[in-house]
């Protein structure tokens, strides 16, 4: 039973007379079953053709100038050598309301510039004008168009080709594998066709130092987004004329989508930073949290590349201790998937053996969806910090035995000047739960504060020139600095702890 249905008819033969391949007229129709798409290409045009024959259809076809004609459209007889016994007609409307032959090449497709026919990947010009055609003639039959109901062309691909890899490599293929095969097509008209959308829409195509044109993917459909269907119609011809050639492929490429591993780091230096520190080009220190862990994570899933974050982050001169501060690594394109939990407990041991100035636990490989915990409402986690501090004033222990009694204090914290060449300036309310001292000397004493997630710690002690209140200093009266700091404990359950 042929998939179209009588209401589509109408469309379906304006398509196929102006150059529409049979796939692509099937797309437009919403057709989403696979078995049609994967037929010879031969064969669907001869079953349109035998389909469309059964009644004539009267169409109107709308152009802007000279006005609306009714005309009677040709039947297509007995497969494409009647229709044009060289291969290069094709219909058109004269003056007198006939119908007549003008130049063209049939053998491709006006919309996926034979991708469909021989190829499979998406052209987003041709596609808009021919969906703004099939919109306005399903608007006359009362029928509603979105371009959600448009079954897109890579889907269709996936249909016809999966079968067919399935057979060449003789493994079952599931579409939901993370390995993909990345197909790069160009057609040589395609450039010109979009120089319209330039005129009419200037500020979505910006040159780029790193791109050989302006028309990339983005600004395209930026543009497509941006311009109103009625300046479309006027500027490109609907449908769209066939093109002279068909598109050529560029490139295959086969890659792996991403693998992601997490677990907690513990940082035991003074002199490391989170992530490489780069001043103007300069690298400052010889390593990294980050660097010490994804080096060795990026050698064993022979990875392209990795990205690295982590529930916050401490400065360069600040330890982390107690269970660690969670983080995750995504390791791009790797080649290597699969692993035991044997192996990655081997990896996390020798990551910990490689370097004195970080540890690793609870190494586990995740999904993308579970990171997300390590951010879910980061700003409304606690952490604990441990910070020696000095007072130019000599103290006695009685002196700060009132910060213990302090509870749940809200500070105001203006970005700090450390941080403002990186962060907007802005005011932040953060909260310090619990304070509990360890009088030292007269001049020293350890502070314990349990604090909101995002609290600047130093500048709560030190005041940051006024632009924190209240302080440690004002509190007390007196002067005081921050001399060491410790993390000794980041509240976040994630990921979960695994047995040694």
């Amino acid at each position: 039973m042929f998939p179209l249905i009588d209401e589509n008819k109408h469309v379906a033969q304006l398509l196929l007379n102006s150059g529409t391949c049979p796939r692509c007229i099937f797309r437009f129709c919403g057709v989403d079953l696979h078995a049609p798409y994967k037929l010879p290409s031969q064969e669907l045009l001869s079953d349109m053709q035998k389909y469309l024959k059964t009644e004539k259809d009267e169409l109107v076809l709308e152009v802007p100038n000279p006005p609306s004609k009714k005309i009677r459209l040709q039947e297509l007889e007995n497969g494409i050598d009647n229709l044009s016994q060289n291969g290069e007609d094709r219909l058109c409307v004269t003056d007198d309301g006939s119908i007549a032959s003008r130049n063209s090449n049939l053998s491709v497709c006006n919309v996926c510039l034979g991708i469909l026919q021989e190829f499979c990947e998406k052209e987003f010009i041709k596609k808009h004008a021919a969906w703004l055609l099939v919109k306005q003639e399903m608007g006359k039959q009362s029928l509603l168009l979105g371009r959600n109901d448009i079954v897109q062309l890579k889907e269709a691909y996936k249909w016809i080709t999966h079968p067919l890899f399935s057979e060449e490599l003789g493994v079952p293929v599931d579409g939901k594998s993370l390995f993909e095969v990345s197909v790069v097509f160009a057609h040589p008209e395609t450039v010109e066709d979009c120089h319209f959308l330039n005129k009419v829409c200037p500020d979505c195509f910006k040159p780029a130092k790193n791109k050989q044109s302006v028309f990339t993917r983005m600004a395209v459909m930026k543009a497509l987004n941006k311009i109103k269907e009625e300046d479309f119609l006027k500027q490109f011809p609907c449908l769209p004329n066939s093109p002279k050639t068909v598109c050529t492929v560029l490139e295959i490429e086969c890659a792996h989508g991403a693998v992601f591993v997490a677990g907690r780091y513990n940082k035991y230096s003074r002199n490391l930073p989170q992530t490489p520190w780069i001043i103007d080009g300069e690298r400052k220190l010889e390593s990294s949290v980050e660097e010490l862990i994804s080096d060795h994570l990026l050698t064993v899933f022979k990875a392209e590349s990795f990205n690295f974050s982590s529930s916050g982050r401490e400065d360069v001169d600040v330890r982390t201790l107690g269970n660690g501060r969670p983080f995750a690594v995504e390791l791009v394109n790797p080649h290597r998937v699969h692993f035991t939990s044997q192996e990655i407990k081997e990896l996390q041991q020798k990551i910990n053996e490689s370097s004195d100035k970080i540890q690793v636990r609870d190494l586990q490989l995740v999904t993308r969806e579970a990171i997300g915990h390590m951010k879910e409402g980061e700003e409304g986690k606690t952490k604990t910090y441990s910070a020696l501090i000095w007072t130019n004033s000599a103290i006695l222990k009685e002196d700060i035995e009132f910060l213990n009694n302090m509870k749940d204090l809200k500070i105001d914290q203006k970005t700090p000047l450390r941080v403002l060449h990186r962060r907007p300036l802005a005011v932040r309310t953060r909260v310090i739960h619990t304070m509990e001292t360890h009088y030292l000397d007269e001049h020293h004493f350890r502070l314990h504060l349990k604090t909101q997630a995002g609290t600047y710690i130093k500048e709560f002690v030190h005041g940051d020139f006024g632009r924190t209140k209240p302080n440690i200093g004002s509190l007390m009266n007196i002067t005081a600095d921050i001399l060491e700091l410790d993390v000794e404990s980041v509240d976040v359950d994630w990921p979960p702890a695994l047995d040694d």
